[in-house]
Protein backbone atom coordinates (compact mmCIF):
# COMPACT_ATOMS: atom_id res chain seq x y z
CA UNK A 1 0.00 0.00 0.00
CA UNK A 2 3.05 2.24 0.66
CA UNK A 3 4.54 1.63 -2.33
CA UNK A 4 1.51 2.27 -4.37
CA UNK A 5 0.12 5.26 -3.23
CA UNK A 6 3.69 6.29 -3.52
CA UNK A 7 4.82 5.82 -7.03
CA UNK A 8 0.93 5.97 -8.37
CA UNK A 9 -1.07 9.07 -9.60
CA UNK A 10 -4.94 9.88 -9.36
CA UNK A 11 -5.11 6.57 -6.62
CA UNK A 12 -6.04 9.12 -3.71
CA UNK A 13 -10.13 9.07 -4.92
CA UNK A 14 -12.90 10.82 -2.35
CA UNK A 15 -13.35 6.82 -1.24
CA UNK A 16 -10.12 6.33 -0.15
CA UNK A 17 -10.08 10.06 2.52
CA UNK A 18 -12.81 7.94 5.09
CA UNK A 19 -10.65 4.54 5.07
CA UNK A 20 -7.65 5.49 5.36
CA UNK A 21 -8.66 8.10 8.11
CA UNK A 22 -10.12 5.35 10.10
CA UNK A 23 -7.50 2.95 9.24
CA UNK A 24 -4.76 5.32 10.66
CA UNK A 25 -6.80 6.28 14.16
CA UNK A 26 -7.58 2.25 14.51
CA UNK A 27 -4.18 1.28 14.73
CA UNK A 28 -2.99 4.53 15.82
CA UNK A 29 -5.50 6.03 18.61
CA UNK A 30 -4.87 4.42 22.00
CA UNK A 31 -3.94 4.58 25.53
CA UNK A 32 -0.69 5.17 26.10
CA UNK A 33 1.54 3.10 29.30
CA UNK A 34 2.54 4.89 32.40
CA UNK A 35 6.03 6.55 31.84
CA UNK A 36 8.95 4.44 32.81
CA UNK A 37 12.17 6.60 32.66
CA UNK A 38 12.92 8.80 35.33
CA UNK A 39 11.49 12.50 35.00
CA UNK A 40 12.23 15.88 35.80
CA UNK A 41 15.88 16.79 36.39
CA UNK A 42 16.62 13.65 36.82
CA UNK A 43 16.45 12.00 33.39
CA UNK A 44 19.74 12.44 30.78
CA UNK A 45 18.58 12.22 27.35
CA UNK A 46 22.39 10.94 26.70
CA UNK A 47 22.39 8.57 29.64
CA UNK A 48 19.11 6.80 29.50
CA UNK A 49 18.06 4.76 27.01
CA UNK A 50 13.93 5.31 25.62
CA UNK A 51 11.63 2.79 25.95
CA UNK A 52 10.47 1.51 22.49
CA UNK A 53 7.48 0.44 21.51
CA UNK A 54 6.57 -3.24 21.25
CA UNK A 55 4.42 -2.90 18.16
CA UNK A 56 6.86 -0.30 16.39
CA UNK A 57 7.28 -2.67 12.79
CA UNK A 58 3.43 -2.77 12.56
CA UNK A 59 2.83 1.16 13.87
CA UNK A 60 5.63 2.15 11.54
CA UNK A 61 3.86 0.95 8.20
CA UNK A 62 0.72 2.96 9.48
CA UNK A 63 2.50 6.03 10.27
CA UNK A 64 4.48 5.72 6.88
CA UNK A 65 1.18 5.07 4.50
CA UNK A 66 -0.20 8.15 6.15
CA UNK A 67 2.59 10.61 5.78
CA UNK A 68 2.69 9.40 2.01
CA UNK A 69 -1.01 9.78 1.94
CA UNK A 70 -0.59 13.28 3.41
CA UNK A 71 2.06 14.50 0.90
CA UNK A 72 0.62 12.68 -2.10
CA UNK A 73 0.57 15.08 -4.81
CA UNK A 74 -3.13 14.09 -5.27
CA UNK A 75 -4.34 14.89 -1.64
CA UNK A 76 -7.29 17.58 -1.31
CA UNK A 77 -7.70 19.00 1.88
CA UNK A 78 -11.15 19.76 0.74
CA UNK A 79 -12.19 16.28 0.81
CA UNK A 80 -9.87 15.67 3.84
CA UNK A 81 -11.31 18.22 6.08
CA UNK A 82 -14.36 16.58 6.72
CA UNK A 83 -12.29 13.46 8.41
CA UNK A 84 -9.02 15.03 9.66
CA UNK A 85 -11.16 17.52 12.50
CA UNK A 86 -10.31 18.81 15.48
CA UNK A 87 -11.76 15.16 17.60
CA UNK A 88 -8.78 13.61 15.02
CA UNK A 89 -6.21 16.42 15.75
CA UNK A 90 -6.74 16.03 19.98
CA UNK A 91 -6.21 12.21 19.35
CA UNK A 92 -2.91 12.75 17.63
CA UNK A 93 -1.67 15.37 20.42
CA UNK A 94 -2.61 12.72 22.85
CA UNK A 95 0.28 10.40 21.17
CA UNK A 96 2.82 13.04 21.53
CA UNK A 97 3.28 11.49 25.62
CA UNK A 98 4.92 8.32 23.49
CA UNK A 99 8.32 7.40 24.65
CA UNK A 100 9.27 6.22 21.57
CA UNK A 101 11.32 8.87 19.82
CA UNK A 102 10.69 7.52 16.14
CA UNK A 103 7.17 7.65 16.93
CA UNK A 104 7.37 11.01 18.34
CA UNK A 105 9.16 12.19 14.76
CA UNK A 106 6.51 10.32 12.75
CA UNK A 107 4.04 12.54 14.80
CA UNK A 108 6.02 15.71 14.51
CA UNK A 109 6.10 15.50 10.38
CA UNK A 110 2.28 14.56 10.41
CA UNK A 111 0.82 17.59 12.37
CA UNK A 112 3.23 19.70 10.64
CA UNK A 113 1.90 18.49 7.02
CA UNK A 114 -2.05 18.97 8.73
CA UNK A 115 -1.12 22.27 9.85
CA UNK A 116 0.41 23.65 6.99
CA UNK A 117 -2.40 21.99 4.69
CA UNK A 118 -5.82 22.77 6.98
CA UNK A 119 -6.14 26.68 7.53
CA UNK A 120 -9.41 25.71 9.63
CA UNK A 121 -7.56 23.79 12.19
CA UNK A 122 -4.22 26.00 12.88
CA UNK A 123 -5.88 28.17 15.65
CA UNK A 124 -7.45 25.06 17.33
CA UNK A 125 -3.49 23.34 17.38
CA UNK A 126 -2.36 26.31 18.58
CA UNK A 127 -4.38 26.02 21.19
CA UNK A 128 -4.45 22.71 22.16
CA UNK A 129 -0.45 22.65 21.82
CA UNK A 130 -0.74 25.79 24.60
CA UNK A 131 -2.80 23.77 26.94
CA UNK A 132 -0.28 20.72 26.56
CA UNK A 133 2.32 23.32 27.73
CA UNK A 134 0.25 24.66 30.75
CA UNK A 135 -0.48 21.22 32.09
CA UNK A 136 3.22 20.44 31.66
CA UNK A 137 4.12 23.69 33.39
CA UNK A 138 2.29 23.85 36.31
CA UNK A 139 0.71 20.59 37.23
CA UNK A 140 2.61 17.33 35.87
CA UNK A 141 5.98 18.58 34.82
CA UNK A 142 6.30 15.58 32.59
CA UNK A 143 5.99 15.04 28.73
CA UNK A 144 7.69 13.02 26.82
CA UNK A 145 6.72 15.44 23.38
CA UNK A 146 7.38 18.76 24.61
CA UNK A 147 10.56 19.00 22.38
CA UNK A 148 8.67 17.66 19.57
CA UNK A 149 6.28 20.32 19.66
CA UNK A 150 8.15 23.35 20.33
CA UNK A 151 10.13 21.96 17.26
CA UNK A 152 6.96 22.44 14.97
CA UNK A 153 6.27 25.83 16.83
CA UNK A 154 9.84 27.45 15.83
CA UNK A 155 8.12 26.44 11.76
CA UNK A 156 4.97 28.33 13.29
CA UNK A 157 6.48 31.12 14.51
CA UNK A 158 8.68 31.55 11.47
CA UNK A 159 5.51 32.28 9.39
CA UNK A 160 3.84 34.09 11.44
CA UNK A 161 2.69 37.77 9.55
CA UNK A 162 3.54 41.00 11.09
CA UNK A 163 2.82 42.80 12.94
CA UNK A 164 2.46 40.02 15.91
CA UNK A 165 -1.07 39.62 16.95
CA UNK A 166 -1.86 40.02 20.51
CA UNK A 167 -2.19 35.91 21.04
CA UNK A 168 1.34 35.29 19.98
CA UNK A 169 2.92 38.04 21.91
CA UNK A 170 0.84 36.28 25.00
CA UNK A 171 1.97 33.09 24.14
CA UNK A 172 5.41 33.91 24.09
CA UNK A 173 5.38 35.58 27.39
CA UNK A 174 2.38 33.00 29.20
CA UNK A 175 4.00 30.11 27.90
CA UNK A 176 7.18 30.06 26.08
CA UNK A 177 9.27 32.02 29.03
CA UNK A 178 7.36 29.85 31.89
CA UNK A 179 8.83 26.70 30.60
CA UNK A 180 12.41 27.99 31.63
CA UNK A 181 11.41 26.99 34.93
CA UNK A 182 11.15 23.26 34.80
CA UNK A 183 13.38 20.83 36.37
CA UNK A 184 13.87 19.13 33.16
CA UNK A 185 14.70 22.36 30.88
CA UNK A 186 17.66 20.44 29.29
CA UNK A 187 15.44 17.98 27.83
CA UNK A 188 13.99 20.89 25.08
CA UNK A 189 16.35 23.78 25.95
CA UNK A 190 17.86 24.24 22.63
CA UNK A 191 13.93 24.29 20.20
CA UNK A 192 12.76 26.93 23.49
CA UNK A 193 15.65 28.78 22.48
CA UNK A 194 14.82 28.97 18.72
CA UNK A 195 11.53 29.87 19.49
CA UNK A 196 12.39 32.63 21.60
CA UNK A 197 14.92 33.76 19.26
CA UNK A 198 12.42 33.49 16.45
CA UNK A 199 9.72 35.93 18.35
CA UNK A 200 12.51 38.37 18.63
CA UNK A 201 13.37 38.41 15.28
CA UNK A 202 9.83 39.31 14.31
CA UNK A 203 9.58 42.07 16.97
CA UNK A 204 12.48 43.41 18.56
CA UNK A 205 10.31 45.40 21.44
CA UNK A 206 9.57 42.22 22.63
CA UNK A 207 13.26 42.21 23.84
CA UNK A 208 12.81 43.82 27.20
CA UNK A 209 9.88 41.40 28.53
CA UNK A 210 12.11 38.11 27.24
CA UNK A 211 15.15 39.48 29.06
CA UNK A 212 13.52 40.41 31.93
CA UNK A 213 11.53 36.95 31.95
CA UNK A 214 14.78 35.01 32.03
CA UNK A 215 16.00 36.84 34.92
CA UNK A 216 12.91 36.32 36.65
CA UNK A 217 13.71 32.67 35.83
CA UNK A 218 17.31 32.75 37.09
CA UNK A 219 18.43 29.38 37.99
CA UNK A 220 20.03 29.60 42.05
CA UNK A 221 21.44 26.49 42.96
CA UNK A 222 21.43 24.33 39.64
CA UNK A 223 24.72 25.41 37.60
CA UNK A 224 23.95 23.46 34.23
CA UNK A 225 20.65 25.32 34.05
CA UNK A 226 22.56 28.28 34.66
CA UNK A 227 24.95 27.62 31.54
CA UNK A 228 22.06 27.07 29.10
CA UNK A 229 20.23 30.56 30.66
CA UNK A 230 24.03 32.08 29.13
CA UNK A 231 23.99 30.35 26.19
CA UNK A 232 20.23 31.16 25.56
CA UNK A 233 20.97 34.81 26.67
CA UNK A 234 23.78 35.22 23.83
CA UNK A 235 21.90 34.11 21.37
CA UNK A 236 19.38 36.81 22.39
CA UNK A 237 22.05 38.99 22.81
CA UNK A 238 22.87 38.46 19.07
CA UNK A 239 20.00 39.89 17.28
CA UNK A 240 18.95 42.86 19.98
CA UNK A 241 18.77 46.07 18.66
CA UNK A 242 21.14 48.81 20.67
CA UNK A 243 18.08 50.72 21.63
CA UNK A 244 16.90 47.92 23.29
CA UNK A 245 19.93 46.76 24.69
CA UNK A 246 19.71 50.39 26.72
CA UNK A 247 16.93 49.56 28.34
CA UNK A 248 18.09 46.02 29.92
CA UNK A 249 21.77 47.01 30.02
CA UNK A 250 21.87 47.01 33.80
CA UNK A 251 19.61 43.97 35.52
CA UNK A 252 21.41 41.97 32.76
CA UNK A 253 25.05 43.09 33.54
CA UNK A 254 24.24 42.42 37.35
CA UNK A 255 23.73 39.17 36.83
CA UNK A 256 26.37 38.57 34.59
CA UNK A 257 28.46 40.01 37.22
CA UNK A 258 27.12 37.46 39.61
CA UNK A 259 27.50 35.02 36.95
CA UNK A 260 31.77 36.17 36.96
CA UNK A 261 31.65 35.77 41.16
CA UNK A 262 30.27 32.21 40.55
CA UNK A 263 32.14 29.43 42.38
CA UNK A 264 31.42 26.94 39.77
CA UNK A 265 33.72 28.05 37.06
CA UNK A 266 32.27 26.82 33.60
CA UNK A 267 29.28 29.52 34.74
CA UNK A 268 31.88 32.29 35.13
CA UNK A 269 33.63 30.71 32.35
CA UNK A 270 30.82 30.68 29.52
CA UNK A 271 29.77 34.31 31.04
CA UNK A 272 33.20 35.84 30.31
CA UNK A 273 33.47 33.72 26.91
CA UNK A 274 30.39 37.26 26.24
CA UNK A 275 33.94 39.29 25.93
CA UNK A 276 34.78 37.01 23.04
CA UNK A 277 31.51 38.16 21.18
CA UNK A 278 32.42 41.24 18.49
CA UNK A 279 28.58 42.46 18.43
CA UNK A 280 28.16 42.41 22.00
CA UNK A 281 31.43 43.73 22.72
CA UNK A 282 30.43 46.72 20.45
CA UNK A 283 27.08 46.84 22.59
CA UNK A 284 29.10 47.11 25.95
CA UNK A 285 31.57 49.61 24.26
CA UNK A 286 28.45 52.05 23.37
CA UNK A 287 27.41 51.61 26.82
CA UNK A 288 30.78 51.60 28.76
CA UNK A 289 30.02 53.86 31.35
CA UNK A 290 26.75 52.13 32.90
CA UNK A 291 28.39 48.71 32.09
CA UNK A 292 31.71 49.08 33.49
CA UNK A 293 30.91 50.25 37.39
CA UNK A 294 28.43 47.09 37.25
CA UNK A 295 31.15 44.99 36.22
CA UNK A 296 34.19 46.15 37.67
CA UNK A 297 34.12 45.10 41.16
CA UNK A 298 33.37 41.38 40.59
CA UNK A 299 36.28 40.94 37.81
CA UNK A 300 38.62 42.81 39.81
CA UNK A 301 37.88 41.18 43.41
CA UNK A 302 37.94 37.67 41.07
CA UNK A 303 40.68 38.61 39.36
CA UNK A 304 42.58 37.36 42.47
CA UNK A 305 40.60 35.25 44.69
CA UNK A 306 38.66 32.67 42.36
CA UNK A 307 40.31 29.46 42.49
CA UNK A 308 40.45 28.48 38.57
CA UNK A 309 43.74 29.70 36.86
CA UNK A 310 41.32 29.49 33.63
CA UNK A 311 38.98 32.22 35.15
CA UNK A 312 41.56 34.53 36.08
CA UNK A 313 42.62 34.67 32.20
CA UNK A 314 39.55 35.25 31.19
CA UNK A 315 38.86 38.00 33.57
CA UNK A 316 42.39 39.73 32.65
CA UNK A 317 41.42 39.65 28.93
CA UNK A 318 37.87 41.32 30.12
CA UNK A 319 39.64 43.51 31.95
CA UNK A 320 42.20 44.60 28.87
CA UNK A 321 38.88 45.33 26.82
CA UNK A 322 37.53 47.87 28.92
CA UNK A 323 40.82 49.53 29.72
CA UNK A 324 40.88 49.83 26.28
CA UNK A 325 37.73 51.01 25.73
CA UNK A 326 37.68 54.22 27.74
CA UNK A 327 41.26 54.39 29.85
CA UNK A 328 39.61 57.42 32.52
CA UNK A 329 36.77 55.44 33.55
CA UNK A 330 38.53 52.21 33.85
CA UNK A 331 40.90 54.27 36.05
CA UNK A 332 38.15 56.56 37.81
CA UNK A 333 36.85 52.85 38.40
CA UNK A 334 39.76 51.47 40.31
CA UNK A 335 39.90 54.08 42.21
CA UNK A 336 36.56 53.95 43.51
CA UNK A 337 36.88 50.35 43.96
CA UNK A 338 39.69 51.15 46.25
CA UNK A 339 37.90 54.00 48.10
CA UNK A 340 35.29 52.07 48.77
CA UNK A 341 37.29 48.86 50.51
CA UNK A 342 38.78 51.35 52.77
CA UNK A 343 35.73 52.58 53.88
CA UNK A 344 34.79 48.86 54.36
CA UNK A 345 38.43 48.10 56.12
CA UNK A 346 37.23 51.09 58.16
CA UNK A 347 33.90 50.09 59.13
CA UNK A 348 35.37 46.95 60.31
CA UNK A 349 38.14 48.38 61.94
CA UNK A 350 36.04 50.68 63.95
CA UNK A 351 33.07 47.68 65.04
CA UNK A 352 36.20 46.06 66.79
CA UNK A 353 37.64 48.84 68.49
CA UNK A 354 33.71 49.02 69.82
CA UNK A 355 33.52 45.58 71.06
CA UNK A 356 37.27 45.91 72.65
CA UNK A 357 35.80 49.05 74.53
CA UNK A 358 32.81 46.79 75.48
CA UNK A 359 35.50 43.98 76.53
CA UNK A 360 37.45 45.94 78.52
CA UNK A 361 34.64 47.96 80.40
CA UNK A 362 32.74 43.93 81.31
CA UNK A 363 36.40 43.33 82.62
CA UNK A 364 36.61 46.70 85.10
CA UNK A 365 33.11 45.64 86.64
CA UNK A 366 33.48 42.21 87.56
CA UNK A 367 30.97 42.66 90.41
CA UNK A 368 28.45 43.60 87.97
CA UNK A 369 28.66 39.71 86.07
CA UNK A 370 28.69 38.47 89.36
CA UNK A 371 24.76 40.46 90.05
CA UNK A 372 23.88 39.14 86.83
CA UNK A 373 24.28 35.24 87.82
CA UNK A 374 22.94 35.38 90.95
CA UNK A 375 19.77 33.35 91.21
CA UNK A 376 16.91 35.48 91.24
CA UNK A 377 13.74 35.28 93.56
CA UNK A 378 11.03 33.80 91.15
CA UNK A 379 7.57 35.98 91.79
CA UNK A 380 5.05 35.57 90.67
CA UNK A 381 3.75 38.04 88.08
CA UNK A 382 0.55 40.58 88.40
CA UNK A 383 -2.17 39.38 85.98
CA UNK A 384 -2.71 42.24 83.50
CA UNK A 385 -6.07 40.08 82.00
CA UNK A 386 -9.53 42.22 82.52
CA UNK A 387 -11.54 41.52 85.40
CA UNK A 388 -14.86 40.83 85.62
CA UNK A 389 -16.80 41.98 89.34
CA UNK A 390 -19.51 39.48 88.90
CA UNK A 391 -16.48 36.50 88.20
CA UNK A 392 -14.32 37.78 91.05
CA UNK A 393 -17.64 37.78 93.70
CA UNK A 394 -18.25 34.25 92.68
CA UNK A 395 -15.00 33.41 93.39
CA UNK A 396 -14.90 34.96 96.75
CA UNK A 397 -18.48 32.84 97.71
CA UNK A 398 -17.19 29.99 96.58
CA UNK A 399 -15.73 27.23 99.05
CA UNK A 400 -14.06 24.05 98.84
CA UNK A 401 -15.88 20.43 99.74
CA UNK A 402 -13.19 20.66 102.88
CA UNK A 403 -14.31 23.87 104.23
CA UNK A 404 -17.65 22.43 103.85
CA UNK A 405 -16.99 19.49 106.18
CA UNK A 406 -14.95 21.59 108.46
CA UNK A 407 -17.75 23.61 109.08
CA UNK A 408 -19.86 20.70 110.08
CA UNK A 409 -17.56 19.20 112.26
CA UNK A 410 -17.37 22.46 114.25
CA UNK A 411 -21.18 23.10 114.43
CA UNK A 412 -21.63 19.39 115.61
Amino acid sequence: MVEYITHNSDVLTEAIYPEAVIMFSVNLFRTLPPSSNPTGAEFDPEEDEPTLEAAWPHLQLVYEFFLRFLESPDFQPNIAKKYIDQKFVLSLLELFDSEDPRERDFLKTILHRIYGKFLGLRAYIRRQINNIFYRFIYETEHHNGIAELLEILGSIINGFALPLKEEHKMFLIRVLLPLHKVKSLSVYHPQLAYCVVQFLEKDSSLTEPVIMGLLKFWPKTHSPKEVMFLNELEEILDVIEPSEFVKVQEPLFRQLAKCVSSPHFQVAERALYYWNNEYIMSLISDNAAKILPIMFPALYKNSKSHWNKTIHGLIYNALKLFMEMNQKLFDDCTQQYKAEKQREKYKLKERDEIWQKIEVLAQQNPQGLKDLKKDKVLMRRKSELPQDVYTIKALEAHKRAEEYLTANQEAL
